[in-house]
């Protein structure tokens, strides 16, 4: 059997209005099936609104963020928003709340906001980054 690869996921598109977050968690879902390992997910642009806590869709509908929030949990991979998207759609942890004088926090646990210096590391670390964009 091949050795075990590491990938990173990379999502630039939002949930409801892109298919990106659903592609990845479909690929996450089968690469850790098979026994590969994912480093990290990292949210760029529009596809930091995934880790918004404050995103609902209607019942009949699949919860994209609770649905990647229990996948990343269950396989302990770290998540990340990139800090400049995250901050230009209001996405705010408690740190940037705190810094910024917002109102509210509203960043989904596991998810975390750090700097693309968390992306390079990423791809240095992994065999493979793959990326999935939202349309334009």
């Amino acid at each position: 059997m091949p050795e075990p690869l590491n990938y990173t996921l990379v999502i630039t598109g939002a949930p409801y209005t892109s298919q990106a977050p659903q592609t990845a968690l479909a690929f996450a879902r089968a690469v850790v099936a098979r026994g590969h390992r994912i480093d990290r997910v990292f949210l760029y642009g529009d596809g930091v609104h995934l880790a918004s806590s404050l995103a609902t869709a209607p019942s009949d509908e699949p919860q994209w963020t609770r649905q990647w929030c229990d996948f990343l949990r269950e396989q302990a991979i770290p998540a990340v928003a990139c800090v400049a998207s995250a901050l230009r759609r209001g996405l705010l942890d408690e740190t940037e709340r705190a810094r910024y004088q917002a109102p509210a926090s509203n960043l989904a646990e596991p998810f975390r906001i750090a700097g693309l210096g968390d992306w390079v590391e990423g791809v240095t670390r992994s065999d493979r980054t793959l990326y999935f964009h939202g349309s334009d």
